[in-house]
């Protein structure tokens, strides 16, 4: 369960990031070489009511995502940093809750994966990576096809084990209902299987549920039957999705207990 504060991204940034602003507002140097660059931490910017959909409790989404990128993420604050802002494309905005750094690429580095919304087509799962040191759009789904259509990201890992990442979303938790699987390679986010009757979200949550369950073999994908009433575990197997009803829906608390690798 992710996202609750959506409205005060920088008090949820990690202390990476907060001591990435802290030694750009010293003015201390920033040494980052493309062969050593990292996205380090990343948030939305500049709260914008010019989409008002609301389905994630209010009407304010973004008009910039910050990317932090720097050449050690995990190191002290006398590393060196740099803050990139990206403003949304014309007639878009973020609708979302927070970035997200997953490693799509698999190559053991995180890209910043994002909802971007337009105007008149609505959703569209986006992915970010760095070009040397700096942060671009890498690959995209379609956009859903009419304003005010939303997709809630559920995961993203190697579901099926051919060394591609898989990234799952539930496209239209609110109304279609069904879960979307596609492949990322060679920087092509390509269609793989959809599952339907499965939701994440209910509108004006400022969160999702659901998540990657990475202790089982393959890895699952878990989230909620389109009634409600069940949680649910997908997994990928032998090119099919395998769909596994693992108990009752009784709130989000279940969910993460279904999530847990104990």
């Amino acid at each position: 369960m992710t996202g609750r504060a959506r409205r005060l991204p920088a008090r949820s940034w990690p202390a990476i990031a907060r001591r990435a602003l802290l030694a750009l507002c010293l003015w201390q140097p920033v040494q980052v070489s493309a062969d050593t660059a990292s996205i380090c931490a990343a948030t939305y910017a500049e709260p914008t009511s010019d989409y008002p959909h609301g389905v994630l409790g209010d009407e304010l989404e973004w008009a910039a995502l910050d990317v932090i990128v720097g050449r050690k993420c995990n190191a002290t604050a006398s590393a060196s940093f740099v803050t990139y802002r990206l403003k949304a494309p014309s007639n878009t905005v973020f609708e979302d809750l927070a970035p997200r750094l997953w490693d799509v690429s698999g190559d053991g580095e995180p890209e910043v994966v994002v909802v971007r919304s337009h105007q008149r087509f609505g959703g569209q799962l986006v992915i970010y990576g760095l070009n040397g040191v700096v942060p671009v759009e890498r690959a995209a789904t379609p956009p859903i096809g009419h304003r005010f259509r939303w997709l809630a990201p559920v995961a993203a890992a190697d579901l099926d084990g051919d060394g591609h990442v898989e990234i799952a979303y539930i496209d239209r938790p609110h109304l279609a209902k069904t879960l979307r699987i596609w492949r990322y390679r060679d920087e092509t986010l390509s269609p793989l299987l959809t599952v339907p009757d499965m939701t994440n979200h209910r509108i004006g949550w400022d969160f999702v549920v659901g998540g990657l369950k990475s202790c089982t073999t393959p890895p699952a994908v878990v989230a909620i039957s389109g009634d409600w009433r069940r949680v649910i575990e997908v997994t990928l197997q032998d090119g099919a999705a395998v769909s596994r009803d693992i108990g009752p829906y009784q709130g989000p608390e279940s969910v993460a207990t279904a999530l847990r690798c104990d």
